[in-house]
Order: C-alpha cells, then sequence, then structure tokens
C-alpha cells in the first residue's frame, strides 16, 4: 500500500526511540508485587491517524496527515507524564484495516521494546456504525493484530470504498458486538466523545441513550462505558492563532472540540449533569463505567488542541501491572478519573457487618442495615504539569436509587440521585499524605448506587464551560459506582 509521507523528518523519532530501551528481559506482563493503582489513557492517536488524498481511487493514505506523532513517541511521553499502561488508537478510512495491521502495529511492537515499563495495548479508535467513535481496546496476545483486523475490515463504517452507508447503522454495531463476543480473546468497547455532537443538554446528537444501552445489552462484557472526561481539552492553550473558521464555529476555542453544546468542568454532559444519563444506566444496576483520556492528535505547543497522553487527564485502575489484570479491572469498573493530577489516589470502602467492598463493586444487604462509607483520597506531593499545585476543595458524595430496568431505551434521568453529603477541608482527618472521610447511612431499606467527585472549585455543580476556559482553572475527580443491593 502506497503511504504519502506529509511529515517524513517524524520517521527520526521511531529511530531514536529504539535506543531507549531499558532492558530487554523485561516483559510489560511480568506481575508488580500486588494491586496499586495505575494511570492510563485509552485513546492516543499516532501519524497513522491518517490523513487522505481524494484526488485518487482509492484515496491514498497521507501519514501524519490527521494526527503526526509515531507510536513510540506517544508511549515516551505517556510515560513522562506518569502513565503506566496506554492504548494505541488510530482512527480509520478506506482500507484503513490494513494500515493498522501491516504499519502501526510493527510500530506498537517497537514502542514496547523501546519503552519496556509501559503497558502497551493494541486497539484503534473505531469508525462505530450508527454513532460516534469508541475506543476498541484488544487483549494482549500473539493474535492481536488479527483480531483488529477481523472487526475493523468487517465493520468500521468507514471502512470501504466506495463508500456504502449500509454500513452505517445501529444495528450493524450490533452486528459488530455479536463478532467481538465470538472471538477467543474479546476486546473492550468504551464510547468516545458521547455528547460532542450535542446541540443541546438532553440532545445528544449522534450517540444517543438507546445505542448505548443496546450495546451494553448485547455485550455487557464489551461494551461497558463511555468517556466522562474526554480530550482535546487545550483549545484555550493553543500557541497558534485560530483561522478565521475556526474562529467562527469556536470548534478549536472549546474544551473537547463541544462546540454545539459544551462540556461541564471538561465532563460530558452524560456523566457530569447530577441524575442525568449516567445515573439513569446505574439505577438500571448497569455495570457502565467512566474514563477519561487525551485524544492526542497534535500538541497544544505545536498547534494542536492536545495534551500528551498524562500531561492533563488521567484513568486510575487498581490492577497488577499487566496487560491482563488491568484488562479484568476496566471490566470491572475498578477505576477513578482525575484532571491536572488533582488527585493521584482514591480509596473508597463501603462496609456493612463482615461484608466489604470498593469501587467497582456491590454488597447485598438485608432490608435495614447499617452502612459505612470510607474515603480516602491522595493529593500528588509534586506540581502538575503546569507547575499547579491544585487543592482539593470539596468531595462530594452522590447516591441514587437503583429501580431496575427501564421500559424505556430512551431514558436519560435518574430524578432521585442527590448529593447526600459535601466534605470540605474541616470535614476530613489527616493520616499522613492522605485524606480520610467517613459517612454512615443508619438504615437502608432499598437498592442505591454511590459514587464520588471532588473539585479544586467552589461550584455546587460542574459549570458549562465556555469558549477559551483555561482547563487547569476548573479541575474535578469521579469515581466509579459502588452497587448497594438487597438480598
Amino acid at each position: 500500500m502506497n503511504i504519502k509521507r506529509a511529515l517524513p523528518a517524524l520517521t527520526v523519532v521511531v529511530g531514536m526511540a529504539s535506543f531507549l530501551v531499558i532492558s530487554s528481559s523485561y516483559t510489560a506482563n511480568n506481575p508488580a508485587s500486588g494491586p496499586q493503582w495505575l494511570a492510563g489513557d485509552h485513546h492516543v492517536h499516532s501519524r497513522y491517524s491518517v490523513g487522505w488524498d481524494r484526488e485518487t481511487n482509492p484515496p491514498t493514505p497521507i501519514l501524519a496527515g490527521d494526527a503526526i506523532y509515531p507510536i513510540p513517541m506517544n508511549t515516551l511521553m505517556g510515560r513522562r507524564h506518569g502513565l503506566d499502561w496506554m492504548v494505541s488508537t488510530d482512527h480509520g478510512g478506506p482500507n484503513h484495516s490494513r494500515i493498522n495491521r501491516d504499519f502501526a502495529y510493527p510500530e506498537l511492537l517497537e514502542a514496547r521494546q523501546a519503552v519496556p515499563d509501559m503497558v502497551l495495548f493494541y486497539g484503534m479508535e473505531f469508525d462505530t456504525p450508527g454513532a460516534d467513535h469508541s475506543s476498541i481496546i484488544v487483549p494482549y496476545s500473539e493474535h492481536e493484530a488479527d483480531s483488529l483486523f477481523e472487526i475493523e475490515s468487517r465493520f468500521a463504517k468507514r471502512e470501504p470504498w466506495p463508500a456504502d452507508d449500509s454500513w452505517d447503522t445501529e444495528p450493524r454495531m450490533i452486528e459488530a458486538l455479536e463478532a467481538m463476543k465470538e472471538l477467543p480473546l474479546p476486546p473492550i468497547v468504551i464510547a468516545h466523545h458521547p455528547s460532542r455532537s450535542a446541540t443541546e443538554l438532553g440532545n445528544y446528537g449522534s450517540t444517543e441513550p438507546a445505542e448505548l444501552r443496546a450495546w451494553n445489552d448485547a455485550a455487557p462484557n464489551i461494551a461497558i462505558g463511555m468517556e466522562g472526561s474526554p480530550g482535546h481539552q487545550a483549545a484555550a492553550l493553543r500557541q497558534q492563532p485560530l483561522t478565521t473558521a475556526e474562529q467562527n464555529d469556536n470548534s478549536q476555542a472549546a474544551r473537547g472540540g463541544y462546540r454545539r453544546f459544551p462540556t461541564m468542568g471538561g465532563y460530558d454532559q452524560m456523566t457530569a449533569e447530577l441524575g442525568g444519563f449516567w445515573d439513569s444506566m446505574l439505577a438500571e444496576g448497569r455495570r457502565w463505567w467512566i474514563t477519561a483520556n487525551s485524544d492526542s492528535h497534535v500538541h497544544w505547543r505545536e498547534g494542536g488542541s492536545d495534551f500528551w497522553p498524562g500531561e492533563y487527564s488521567k484513568t486510575y485502575i487498581l490492577a497488577n501491572k499487566n496487560h491482563q489484570s488491568i484488562m479484568e479491572s476496566f471490566r470491572q469498573g475498578r477505576m477513578f478519573v482525575t484532571t491536572g493530577d488533582l488527585i493521584s489516589e482514591l480509596w473508597v470502602t463501603v462496609e456493612s457487618g463482615d461484608q466489604a467492598t470498593d469501587i467497582g463493586g456491590a454488597l447485598k444487604l438485608q432490608r435495614g442495615d447499617t452502612v459505612d462509607v470510607t474515603i480516602r483520597f491522595r493529593q500528588p506531593a509534586a506540581p502538575n504539569f503546569n507547575g499547579d499545585s491544585p487543592q482539593v476543595q470539596r468531595v462530594d458524595l452522590i447516591a441514587g436509587p437503583m429501580t431496575g430496568k427501564t421500559d424505556d431505551a430512551h431514558t436519560n434521568t435518574n430524578p432521585g440521585t442527590q448529593v447526600v453529603a459535601r466534605f470540605h477541608e474541616q470535614d476530613w482527618r489527616r493520616d499522613g499524605d492522605y485524606r480520610e472521610i467517613s459517612y454512615r447511612f443508619d438504615s437502608v431499606d432499598a437498592p442505591m448506587y454511590l459514587r464520588l467527585r471532588g473539585t479544586n472549585t467552589d461550584e455546587q455543580e460542574p459549570a458549562l464551560d465556555g469558549p477559551g476556559e483555561n482547563p487547569w482553572q476548573d479541575l474535578w475527580f469521579y469515581s466509579n459506582p459502588i452497587f448497594i443491593e438487597m438480598r
């Protein structure tokens, strides 16, 4: 396949990266001493997210025509910014499955050699039939390239040439998920920037609540969640001036590229709205998790709107530092997300009698049981990558009723969701580097879920993000939920 080279000088970086091998005997699957909070990013583009010369038939891919960095460079920069794991996710176009298999994958193998202490996954930003994009995270194996090729070549909606609208339907996405279930090692699918095409609150655009429910119904162990905090958050820092066209549509000035209806505290409305879509999924008892990532294409210092992987957003997974453990914890929701390195650890323990669980877990209680919640969080000792040491001003404990499966797949609210307690500095105890908070539910008589969020702001609810807002001044963290069920 002929690939035009838009930025040939970038190939030098790959050669440089090959001299950075730390230990040739290391494998990223070596077990760590035990589960720990591992920071990562599952949405990172390389130069194989190509541009296209559409004067040819079929269109000719242009190397670095969209995202510009080699995979080893992304991996090195992710490691520099504190990541333990990362997923390389290039998006497609006509016959892009061959670009991923024949070019991106060999470079990913080189990146694993160059940065052996990074647990690097192979994946792609899937051109999702009937919806916006999504991450496909492929389990580590000797067959990972073939597995992704099988999915992309058969189901990515931009894959065929000539273009074929029949590939871009909601039923076709269900067909794709069914095919993924048949793979020896099924992948994970995470919906990307789900409300980026929204025109108002509750009018979501190309990815609708009913679609996400259908995905989760079809493949609950594969379609497990969505980006809570999307990438492209560095628009306000961009060092090259906006063009007239960019100024007119605000696409580059808005955090996340959400130019029609904005993010809220740097988070998608599906996550940030209290009692909104995410809470409606949790009300059904769905194990539907949120993540954060960079969506890195071009760094803001080089004319883009992006941070490096790990520079601003992190998804923390409680796992051993190897591919299999991280994938298992991903599926179990043992995750929290943060922006601006507001926190680096978050431990939430829910206890009743001799039972206990933590983030992503569930308790089964008798009606009337007492439930104790212990929250421990840690703020990084070192400044973040803006040179700041942000302080958590408040932590919110959020609870919502679990009411069972809805009859209306378009449901996007859970009105019973509320902030049951707001904690400020005077409400927590110091235990070395940790802050600790306790809360008791004296008598639990109905199923519910609990989740946390925290911020360095004094906003009671995350405000709409205006164009040009400095992302470093508006930071939030969110936990994934804990479920309390009745026997």
